[in-house]
């Protein structure tokens, strides 16, 4: 499996706890099982992804609101963008992904799941995030 392929199963998980509002263990297993995720390095990078957004949740939630234009709130953001920003932030900050492949990555992911201005918004918001931030 390849780390673009792993990495949307990553946005998939990500994006599910964001409706759930409820994250453990049980609910990464229960993902990489119905997923039939059995790849030994899919599954290490799954749990080491969404445990380091867990556990940088509120960093990385401050990160991004302070990159919105004045007009935009957190709330207004869709789940599907949120689980992209949260995923490519943690990427950049916290895991030392090159940044350039990880807003590729998110914006690729925004124009299969996000709604027709999803890419771009994620383009900006992450622009100004390397800005800022690296």
């Amino acid at each position: 499996m390849n780390i673009s392929k792993i990495r949307e199963y990553a946005f998939m998980l990500i994006y599910e706890l964001e409706i759930q509002k409820e994250f453990n263990e049980e609910n990464i297993d229960i993902f990489l099982t119905n997923n039939n995720i059995e790849d030994k390095n899919a599954r290490k990078y799954i749990r080491k992804t969404v445990r380091g957004i867990k556990t940088n949740e509120s960093e990385i939630e401050k990160i991004i609101s302070t990159k919105l234009k004045p007009e935009w709130a957190m709330e207004r953001i869709s789940k599907i963008n949120m689980a992209l920003l949260k995923l490519s932030v943690y990427e950049m900050i916290y895991a030392e992904v090159p940044y350039k492949v990880a807003i590729n990555e998110a914006i690729e992911l925004a124009k299969v799941y996000g709604d027709d201005n999803s890419a771009s918004f994620i383009n900006g918001v992450l622009a100004n995030v390397v800005k800022e931030n690296l």
